[in-house]
């Protein structure tokens, strides 16, 4: 199959498809690579190492997706590529449909196939493709709420571990997922007061287990999320419904609870975010104030640190997408249950239930697809 790695277009998006070492298993394999020139640049990954690992360079993005049956990538297609895509082409990257009407329009009028890397389910119901970024994006929301916290920056002017003789911030994490425990874990291991929310008693009892004493777990509901927002500092936005909207847990009329310079992160944003007030940011803009409360909602948090997200990311990703290449995407599709939970659009109709019900539209069987 020839595969094309076209270089990311969205704002400080710095991270690559695929490394050099997937290159060249994917070459091993008998396909042909081609990678955009500088593609991997920002990720620490020289041209020269992708044509030592068996890729072909072309020097535009045009050409790529001209060149190529399927495109590997890292987020979801914007504007200016939409009309790249080709009919049948076979896209496999984050997609977020749900979040983003425009982007599914697009993609529907493409008659292109996308599998969507978020929605790639384990039967456990463990996000495999996901996993990686959010345990990145997890471990940044403290970083960076942090950093915001800081005076200058329009924050409260807390230390998030504060020093002895005065008491730590105040810590609240909804949600106990991968982004919930990695954020919970970062805020621990500087001293904060950490709190984690979530619907699942099975999930919060083994987070009791294994957190260090200063967190503390309790069952989500609007309740409880009122009582703590009026005294916690920073607030990491961490739910996930597998490729549907994220619930808003925090309201516009919740704010005024709030005390000035509480920062809020909203890790949750690729799906519409779990804040009422969440809009995407970029990493050049990432902040704006809203009733004295500080939102950093950055979209693409892990492009900040490509070399370490484009190898956690293509450890998962590569032996999909040497399946999809060897077999084809019907074929690996059918003989993979994961993978084919990752179909999301096919040949211009919706296959996956998420995204029939965000935007009210039809919606086919994907088994129709695959026999």
């Amino acid at each position: 199959m020839i595969i094309g790695i076209p270089k990311e277009i969205k704002n400080n998006e710095n991270r690559v498809g695929v490394t050099p070492a997937g290159t060249m298993a994917l070459v091993s394999d008998g396909h042909t690579v081609f990678i955009q020139k500088d593609a991997g640049l920002q990720s620490g990954f020289s041209d020269e190492e992708y044509i030592s690992a068996g890729a072909k360079i072309l020097p535009t993005i045009e050409e790529v997706y001209q060149t190529a049956a399927m495109i590997i990538k890292v987020k979801e297609p914007i504007e200016p590529e939409y009309k790249l895509i080709k009919k049948d082409q076979l896209l496999f990257t984050y997609f977020h449909f749900a979040s983003s009407e425009p982007l599914t329009k697009a993609m529907i009028e493409s008659g292109s196939v996308c599998i969507s890397y978020e929605t790639v389910e384990d039967p456990d119901r463990s996000l495999p493709l996901l996993t990686p970024m959010s345990e990145v994006a997890g471990r940044m929301s403290i970083q960076q709420g942090a950093k915001y916290l800081e005076k200058p920056l329009k924050g409260r002017g807390i230390l998030l571990g504060g020093v002895p003789g005065v008491a730590p911030a105040k810590v609240l994490v909804l949600g106990g997922g991968v982004v919930g425990t990695q954020a919970a874990k970062m805020a621990a291991g500087l001293g904060a007061d950490v709190t984690i929310l979530d619907i699942s008693m099975k999930r919060l009892r083994y987070l009791d287990d294994v957190m260090p004493a200063n967190v503390n777990t309790e069952f989500s509901n609007e309740y409880t999320i009122r009582k703590h927002i009026k005294t916690s500092d920073l607030i990491i936005g961490g739910v996930l419904i597998p490729g549907a909207k994220a619930p808003k847990l925090i309201t516009r009329d919740m704010l005024k609870d709030m005390r000035a310079g509480t920062v809020l992160v909203d890790v949750a944003v690729d799906q519409g975010g779990c804040f009422e007030t969440t809009k995407p940011t970029t990493h050049q803009d990432p902040v704006y104030v809203i009733d004295d409360v500080v939102h950093y909602s950055v979209a693409n948090m892990p492009g900040a640190v490509p070399y370490t997200s484009t190898l956690a990311l293509t450890n998962v990703t590569l032996s999909y997408a040497l399946q999809l290449a060897n077999k084809g995407w019907k074929a690996a599709c059918a003989a993979n249950q994961p993978l084919k939970k990752g179909l999301n659009i096919i040949q211009g109709d919706v296959v996956y239930p998420a995204i029939s019900e965000a935007f009210n539209l039809p919606m086919e069987d994907v088994n129709n697809y695959l026999s």
